[in-house]
């Protein structure tokens, strides 16, 4: 019988009794939250994790737990990748690259969160360039280290409902900035780059889907004031009362990375593939403008997702 999982499910619960010995995963953001415990269980689990960092550093600080609960061959090498650079983004993959050791799953973990206005080293926006360019040229350029079977990862947020993509101005050139509309945009633009990977990879059975892990107490947060997350939840609760849903919870660490590895090893390709998924399942269309579930119709639209392919080519200067 099918095992059931949900929003409680954790890590472990994902992989009870699952051998990923032999699998190569590639983790970015490993330092710090999801990343960390996703690489923790794929490692106890007997994965080869090759995992990115800003600081090495910080990184081997942060995952010296990882690495002593290492058991069925499970290995953890650490990177260095700022998301932020594309000359950092193409000297780490050019490394993997010249490496050849292909990859079974690539899960797109790292990101920033409401962070003030600010650039990237190339001149984009600091979200929309960190959790979507930044990626989305890493992803591309490994391409011929994903063979048939491998998938890509995406992690979202429900945080996409903020905003949709600003074809015309993502660098917000001329709109107004706002923290959770640059976060929203980011976030919306990671689940179109998993929807149209999927399409122009489905035949050679590449797949990507990308996800939301829930609300979690993490680093990611570290910009936002007490008093604007205590605003967000009590918007948030009011609108799932309306709705006739139960009030917020925030999931532990363990509970907000299960849906990452749900994602990468245990859901059926084909029902994720192109997909947005939650709490262990693939969510459905929502034009509720509520937290709690659902994903908004503008995040999976394939031909929206095939026009930000193009912006985004064009915004890093080259084709995939």
């Amino acid at each position: 019988m099918a095992v059931s999982f949900g929003a409680n499910s954790t890590t472990d619960d994902i992989l009870a009794g699952v051998n990923l010995g032999g699998k190569r995963v590639l983790v970015t953001g490993v330092s710090a939250g999801l990343g960390v415990e996703t690489a923790r269980t794929l490692v106890a689990h007997g994965a080869q994790v090759v995992g990115t960092v800003r600081d090495l550093a910080k990184g081997r600080d942060a995952t010296a737990s990882v690495v002593a609960q290492a058991e069925n061959g499970g290995t953890l090498a650490l990177v260095e990748l700022d998301l932020a650079s594309l000359a950092s983004v193409r000297r780490c993959a050019e490394a993997l690259i010249a490496a050849g050791d292909m990859f079974d799953v690539i899960i797109a973990n790292a990101g920033v969160m409401a962070c003030p206005q600010g650039r990237t080293v190339d001149g984009f926006d600091t979200q929309f360039g960190t959790n979507h360019l930044g990626h989305f040229v890493l992803i591309n350029r490994l391409m011929p280290l994903l063979g048939p079977g491998s998938r890509v990862v995406a992690v979202s947020s429900a945080g996409h409902r903020f905003a949709d993509v600003d074809l015309a101005d993502p660098n917000f050139d001329r709109t107004p900035y706002a923290e959770f509309v640059a976060y929203g945009r980011s976030k919306t633009a990671n689940i179109l780059f998993a929807v149209e990977f999927d399409r122009r990879h489905r035949p050679g059975e590449v797949r990507a889907t990308a996800l939301h892990p829930g609300a979690i107490q993490t680093e990611l947060a570290r910009h936002m004031d007490a008093a604007a997350r205590q605003r967000m939840i009590e918007q948030i609760n009011a609108a799932n009362a309306a709705a006739g849903k139960p009030a917020f919870e925030y999931k532990t660490v363990p509970q907000g990375a299960a849906t990452s590895v749900w994602c990468g090893f245990v859901a059926p390709a084909d029902a994720i593939g192109g997909r947005y998924c939650e709490d262990c399942h693939v969510a459905e269309l929502s034009t509720g403008r509520d937290l709690r579930g659902g994903v908004q119709p503008y995040a999976v639209d394939p031909e929206h997702a095939k026009a930000l392919w193009t912006l985004s080519e064009e915004m890093v200067g080259e084709r995939f």
